[in-house]
């Protein structure tokens, strides 16, 4: 039964690429015989769905022959899933990233048409993405904030909309628990499947009883057509002897009279023919016997194979559909699951939690810490209002999460009011701080593109201060149901000290990060500064990166 099993799954493998080859064909058959347009525009996106997994070129151009045809019937929602799949097949080919954007632009504003709210959310987050790979902050910034204003349209503040994606989230939570009950289902279908495979199992040994008893008939049969044979054989003899007595009695007649010869010839000629006669129907009747036996046996075991091969085949088929569609639900909501994981800690750190159930306490010996602050935010605070200063605020922590996108080592630890704290080094490898300095740099010449904009417009702008520092740190996980990633130690009291003695527009670096990064960037000694309960610290404001390093 064990081994059985193994030979199942072995047989359901080898099936799946042909399951999609025959899901294509399935489909196209039904799109020559589809009646109305909308029958032909979904199943044209089905189709292109079908070859977004093996041929990106024939997803693209039967994408957009279901886009056109969502179009004309007016069917928004439709539209913008056509065009976002698409996007996804030029994503897919070579020298086409153009066009992806363009066809990204085409499903947000079909999507907009629908009131799709949750096609919008996604199209943007996409776009946005790529902006960012591109390092165009700007770019997904507007995208984003493009994005925030239309959900925002009928006058929903931030903590509403983050209702309504706590909302979103209980919900698929709860189409997670769904699928998993859905799992248990189907995992309780495969133990029945597997039981009908253990019937099949014995009924293939009865088959293969009955088979052989057919053969053990099929032997007796050719016995008995041997035997045949041979009486044939006997005839033939019998035959033989009477023509050789035939011969003799024709030589008697020469010798008798005419006229009795005459006599005795037309009565031995009779017989003769009497005799040959009989034989002739026995030879007919023995290869009729013969041809019956074995055609009777042969119709008969490949009628028995021929129903055992078509169970057998139904029975993996529908397992395999089956199988296929769970597992795409199952991997979806997964992936839906890991990413929201993935927002909250850190890789290494999600994958523990999601192994284990939980995360254990970890020391670093060189974490850098990073830590900003807004110059005057009081009293800048004062003269916007609400909205905008959730706005301005949102619209730099985004360009903050957006730089440290880029740079795998460093992890944002948390924001605390209109402080940023994020830190490199929380890792099991050697690393040094020139990552997170760069991103410094990068903060502060945001910042700057900022205030160029908002003195243009006449409104006031923000100017961060920025310290960092390098030192041991103990890094985990706390609380249980909004659980968060943090790190402790004196060397986050000791960059948040740096911070304070930074100025606005500055990096300032304590003179252990100094040496580790001195080479790399060019750097100004402050001197001695005093520090709150750290006495006098040596520090340096970092100036610029180094774009060549001389002998």
């Amino acid at each position: 039964m064990k081994y059985f099993g193994w030979l199942l799954v072995l047989l359901l493998t080898s099936f799946s690429l042909q399951g999609q080859t025959a899901e294509i064909e399935e489909i196209k058959a039904a799109l020559a015989e589809a009646e109305s347009a909308r029958e032909r525009m979904v199943l044209r996106y089905e189709l292109a769905e079908a070859y977004l997994r093996i041929d990106a070129e024939q997803a693209e151009d039967i994408g957009k022959q279901a886009y056109s045809d969502a179009v004309d019937q007016r069917n928004y929602a439709m539209a913008a899933q056509a065009a976002l799949l698409v996007a996804n097949a030029y994503d897919r080919q070579r020298n086409k990233d153009r066009y992806v954007d363009n066809w990204l632009k085409s499903a947000l504003a079909q999507a907009k048409q629908a009131n799709d709210l949750d096609m919008v959310m996604r199209v943007t987050d996409r776009r946005a993405r790529n902006a960012v790979k591109e390092r165009d902050y700007r770019t997904a910034y507007q995208t984003y904030q493009e994005g925030y204003e239309y959900l925002s349209r009928d006058g929903r503040s931030v903590s509403q909309i983050q209702a309504a994606f706590e909302a979103r989230r209980a919900q698929i939570e709860r189409e997670k628990r769904a699928l998993q009950r859905e799992k248990d289902e189907l995992e309780f279908q495969i133990r029945n499947l597997r039981s009908e495979s253990a019937q099949l199992h014995q009924e293939k040994g009865q088959l293969e009883q009955r088979t052989a008893q057919l053969n053990e008939a099929v032997q007796q049969k050719q016995d008995e057509v041997a035997l045949k044979t041979e009486e044939l054989e006997l005839v033939a003899e019998e035959k033989a002897r009477a023509e050789a007595k035939a011969r003799e009695r024709a030589r008697q007649v020469h010798e008798l009279s005419e006229a009795n010869a005459k006599a005795l010839l037309i009565q031995q000629q009779a017989e003769n023919e009497a005799m040959a006669a009989r034989l002739r129907a026995q030879e007919l009747e023995a290869q009729a016997k013969l041809q019956l036996y074995t055609a009777a046996g042969a119709v008969s075991i490949l009628l028995l194979l021929s129903l055992l091969f078509y169970s057998r085949f139904r029975a993996k088929r529908k397992v395999a559909q089956t199988l296929e569609q769970q597992n795409r639900l199952i991997e979806a909501e997964r992936e839906r699951s890991d990413e929201l994981l993935l927002n909250i800690l850190p890789a290494p750190i999600a994958a523990e939690l999601k192994e284990k159930g939980k995360a254990q306490a970890r020391q670093y010996r060189e974490a850098t810490v990073l830590f900003s602050d807004f110059k005057n935010f009081t009293a800048i605070a004062e003269q916007l209002t609400p909205d905008e200063l959730v706005q301005e605020l949102d619209k730099c922590f985004k360009g903050f999460d957006f730089i440290l996108e880029q740079y795998p080592d460093i992890e944002k630890i948390k924001t605390i009011g209109d402080a940023y704290m994020c830190a490199s080094g929380l890792n099991d490898r050697a690393s040094m701080p020139t990552s997170i300095v760069k991103a410094a740099l990068e903060m502060q010449a945001f910042l700057e593109e900022q205030k160029q904009e908002r003195q243009r417009l006449g409104k006031p702008y923000f100017e961060a201060r920025i310290g960092i520092h390098t030192g041991p740190v103990v890094a985990g996980v706390v609380g249980v149901k909004k659980f968060a990633y943090d790190i402790w130690g004196d060397t986050v009291n000791t960059a948040a000290r740096v911070e304070a003695n930074s100025v606005p527009g500055k990096v300032n670096i304590s003179e252990t990060t100094y040496n580790k990064i001195k080479y790399s960037f060019e750097c100004t000694y402050r001197g001695k500064v005093e520090a709150k309960n750290k006495g006098l610290l040596d520090m340096y404001f970092v100036e610029r990166e180094l774009t060549t390093v001389s002998a």
